[in-house]
């Protein structure tokens, strides 16, 4: 008799997500050579603190100037072949996604966001393993918050990236274990 093995959550959500959805300059939201343009950047662990090589992140904010609306072009495609166009690079769109390279690193080049409180991103994280996608948000900096002081101090710390040199800042997200990352409910 043989024995009936079900799929396991990583062999029916992915890892396909890193071939199909990214598209080239999917982590350029601020136009090259921007004087203004801030780098988030990081990796992303499983529970096993493992780095993971596929996960891709999608990644929307508000504008410098604290309006929502964006502009189209991030996904723009010629309407003749079906091809991806790429940006304009002169429209701020607010979107950007990201997949994670062979070390789970992931880069996203774009403006500080001019959202009223502390600046933040919001991420969504797609991954193996993953049932449903998680959303987050990435912190540019610490101070009063309405979701950030409802936090015990060591989850709130998992939702604040350390500024570095150069305008980057740095922000790692763990699915699960120590330090998981906070995620929240997004409805």
């Amino acid at each position: 008799m043989t024995e009936r093995l079900l799929p396991t959550p990583s062999q029916t959500i992915g890892p396909f997500y890193g071939h199909a959805l990214p598209f080239p300059d999917g982590g350029q939201v601020a136009s090259q050579g921007h004087p203004e343009a801030i780098t988030l950047h990081g990796y992303v662990f499983d529970g096993a603190g493992e780095v993971i090589p596929d996960a891709l992140l999608d990644f929307w904010q508000a504008a410098p100037d604290g309006s929502l609306e964006g502009a189209p072009g991030s996904l723009r495609r010629d309407p003749s072949t079906g091809g991806f166009l790429g940006r304009n690079g002169l429209d701020f769109t607010g979107f950007g996604r990201v997949a994670t390279d062979a070390d789970g690193r992931y880069a996203l080049h774009t403006l500080p966001p001019g959202n009223a409180g502390l600046p933040y991103i919001s991420v969504c994280v797609f991954a193996r393993g993953l049932v449903h996608h998680l959303f987050t948000r990435a912190y540019l900096a610490d101070g009063a918050d309405p979701l950030l002081d409802s936090l015990p101090a060591d989850r709130r710390a998992t939702l604040i990236a350390a500024e570095g040199a150069n305008r980057t800042y740095r922000f790692d997200i763990r699915l699960q274990g120590e330090g998981e990352t906070v995620f929240l409910e997004f409805q």
